[in-house]
């Protein structure tokens, strides 16, 4: 069909369209007369590229595990392809045991633009990096095969759990988006952070390009998330409480430290996403970045964890929640106190006990168990002894039930459960684990 244009005029926004017939339509955000929300944009129309591949094993990454583990919270599964808005591109993802495919849509040039605070990293106009990317994405560079050989001499745990659970891999994320994705961590589930992540990106970031239904936004600048009404917005968009650190946390970056002032918390062997090329800190160390961190609104231990090891390259960082102390406890008989607080001295304790089996890239390891401890994945760790352990914990619980039975008189049975609630904050008060004693009466009639 031929080009024709079309223009669509609003009440706070003007769509210039130029229609080619199945064409992939693109935009990029200009001038906005409201406070917040979705910006205007201009429409422009760009072919997605075709299909490339890189060779790659499913021992090495494994897209669908990797992608789902609670690292990144903006990727879509749509029809049977992994999708994100990345880097002012849509990138399109798909493995089979020996490659992974990947498609790229690039907006026309005089739209191409990235999302701060990424100015000078890759994805100049009129080159295509993709290729750099996802290596630099996926830290391919690491031999994740002899890493995995590593941990399971080292850790007979490991070693029982890894085969199930191969090609996890860490990825190397936007600082910034990292910093913020982590804050909405808190007292929060994998499901519910996307859902908050993704209304996010709508309601601030840069519109990129449709998949299907799907319409498809980068991450917004600190810069855009510093308007008076973000906070009350935020709220009004279920945010809660983080609504105000994610606020607070963006006039900060954004107003009051210096330029790329993340990225000089990078580890230096990690180049991550970013061509930075401003001078190296001498105290550019893990437990350096981990203070400087705590220093925002609304980052703990844990969260500071999280994006020292997803966002800055420090691979012996341990984030430390629920899961990854119950796997201490349980796994490695860690911790036997009595203790109803999980305090920053403990928190500190697992960490340096990860770090003393799994080594320099002990965040990694364990990001392996972390995952196999997810409901998400249940359906890839079911073996035998674990089959054994619930006939063995059934049968008990029928005995007891058949000797309750047998008694007349009435019964009052007393059920201790231990409730893990996180509380990742400054205060030193990380993780409680209250000890709740419910009481239940129970009589037999005659």
């Amino acid at each position: 069909t031929r080009g024709r244009t079309k223009v669509i005029r609003g009440p706070s926004c003007r769509f210039t369209v130029l229609i080619l017939g199945l064409d992939f339509i693109l935009a990029k955000a200009v001038h906005s007369t409201s406070s917040y929300g979705p910006p205007s944009v201009v429409m422009a129309i760009k072919r997605a590229s075709e299909w490339r591949k890189l060779p790659m094993t499913l021992s090495e990454l494994c897209i669908d595990t990797t992608l789902r583990c609670g690292q990144s919270f903006r990727w879509r599964e749509i029809n049977d392809e992994w999708t994100c808005a990345l880097h002012g591109r849509i990138l399109s993802l798909k493995q089979d045991p020996q490659h992974l495919h990947y498609r790229v849509t690039w907006p026309e040039p005089p739209q191409a633009t990235l999302t701060p605070p990424s100015a000078n990293g890759v994805g100049l106009r009129g080159q295509d990096d993709t290729e750099e990317l996802l290596c630099r994405y996926f830290s391919l560079s690491l031999d994740l095969g002899a890493l995995y050989e590593q941990w399971s001499s080292a850790d007979a745990n490991f070693r029982k759990r890894a085969p199930e659970f191969t090609g996890v891999r860490i990825l190397s994320q936007d600082s910034w988006e990292a910093l913020v994705c982590f804050i909405c961590s808190s007292n929060n589930n994998i499901s519910r952070i996307s859902q908050m992540i993704h209304k996010l990106c709508k309601h601030y970031g840069p519109f990129i390009g449709h998949v299907g239904d799907e319409t498809l936004h980068d991450f917004p600048s600190p810069d855009s998330l510093t308007g008076k009404q973000v906070e009350s917005h935020l709220r009004e968009l279920g945010f809660g409480y983080r609504a105000k650190y994610i606020a607070e946390t963006a006039r900060v970056v954004a107003q009051e430290k210096p330029p790329l002032w993340l990225e000089s918390l990078r580890n230096p062997e990690h180049q991550g996403l970013q061509s930075w090329s401003g001078p190296k800190s001498p105290k550019s160390t893990y437990k350096e970045a981990h203070e400087a961190l705590l220093s925002l609104t609304g980052v703990g231990p844990k969260v500071a964890d999280c994006v020292c090891l997803m966002g800055l390259g420090w691979g012996e960082s341990v984030p430390v929640d629920t899961h990854v102390w119950q796997i201490a406890q349980r796994d490695y008989k860690f911790g036997k106190t009595k203790s109803k607080t999980f305090n920053k001295a403990m928190y500190d304790a697992v960490g340096d006990h990860f770090r003393g089996i799994w080594g320099q890239y002990a965040g990694w390891a364990h990001s392996v168990l972390f995952t196999a401890d997810l409901r998400e994945f249940s359906d890839r760790k079911v073996k035998k002894e674990d089959i054994q352990a619930v006939e063995t914990q059934t049968s008990v619980i029928d005995d007891m039930a058949a000797a309750g039975r047998r008694k007349r008189s009435a019964t009052v049975k007393t059920e201790v459960t231990n409730e893990a609630k996180v509380e990742d904050t400054k205060d030193g008060v990380l993780l409680q684990v209250d000890r709740v004693s419910k009481k239940r009466r129970t009589r037999r009639r005659p």
